[in-house]
């Protein structure tokens, strides 16, 4: 077996890093939902990220976007964290978590299908059964769960929600590898937290007097710092930069890695019990990103 041509080790670097953070984002932001309503907690992470962009700014420069890529950039926010997670968070209140986790694996086929429509890149057998074997050890590590039950009836509302979770991610992911090959991560990154805080803006106003401050604990603010800094900033930062180095398809079969973390995080810090058949669907999403990314190509790989 060869590795592929060109691979860049810092952007690879970047996407585990940004897979681990968000991987241990879904523990944060339930410790953090124990003390602020969810809107509250999502226009904190972006209104907050925001002010330290802009804070940033003056010594890094400021974003120069065209006004045809400012509607770009626009648009990317408007997919994530914009609709995104509003699609994920009412798909929830109607369906199961299992359920859920199922049709999100579906976000590096969608990409796939984008990536060959708007940007035109091509995809090999490596990638295509990359993808198949990671989405079959998603399935492997939700159904392995002591807790996973058949009973999958009267959730088609957040089936179809959760769907629009997984178009709107996957549109976010091929307008981010567009932007990235003319733009950097920082540019990026920045206008895409501004725009997701304005976005979130009006539902947290329309929120805030339900908001009980007195529920708020240290755990739950030092949960919405960790979101802030690290599953906003950093992980976007990371993911974004990863975008602008490797194709949208390849980038996006690591996103099956966040439940694999996020398992793997509840049993070391919640005390969440892990199956044999979890430990192995979690084995099956690591070999299927390694085909796709790693395999089978002659090439060589590019210094750090």
């Amino acid at each position: 077996m060869k590795l592929k041509h060109n691979i860049n080790i810092k952007a690879y670097l970047a996407l585990i890093a940004a897979i681990i953070i968000w991987g241990l984002s879904f523990v944060a932001t339930k410790v953090a939902l124990k003390g602020f309503t969810t809107f509250t907690l999502i226009f904190g992470r972006f209104g907050l990220a925001a002010v330290l962009f802009l804070a940033l700014m003056p010594r890094y420069g400021f974003p120069r976007f065209t006004r045809k890529d400012h509607g770009m950039i626009f648009l990317t926010a408007l997919f994530e964290p914009g609709l995104y997670f509003i699609f994920e968070t009412f798909g929830l209140q109607y369906t199961t978590a299992p359920e859920a986790s199922l049709i999100i694996a579906a976000i590096p086929i969608s990409v796939l299908v984008l990536a060959y429509l708007l940007l035109g890149e091509r995809s090999g057998f490596a990638d295509l059964f990359g993808i198949v074997v990671s989405v079959l050890g998603i399935i492997l590590l939700i159904t392995g769960s002591p807790d996973f039950s058949w009973d999958l009836s009267g959730h088609l509302l957040g089936d179809l929600l959760i769907i629009g979770a997984v178009i709107t991610a996957s549109l976010y992911i091929t307008s981010a590898r567009s932007l990235g090959k003319t733009y950097s991560a920082f540019e990026i990154t920045s206008m895409q937290s501004i725009y997701g805080a304005l976005f979130y803006l009006p539902a947290f106003l329309w929120e805030f007097p339900r908001m009980k401050w007195s529920a708020v604990s240290g755990a739950s603010v030092g949960a919405l710092v960790f979101l802030t800094l690290f599953a906003t900033v950093g992980a976007f930062l990371c993911y974004n930069y990863a975008l602008t180095k490797v194709p949208a398809t390849r980038a996006a079969v690591f996103t099956n890695g966040i439940p694999v973390v996020t398992v793997v995080a509840a049993c070391i810090l919640i005390g969440e019990k892990l199956s044999l058949i979890q430990a192995g669907g979690g084995t099956l999403v690591l070999l299927g990103v390694c085909l796709t990314n790693f395999i089978k190509l002659p090439g060589r790989i590019k210094e750090l």
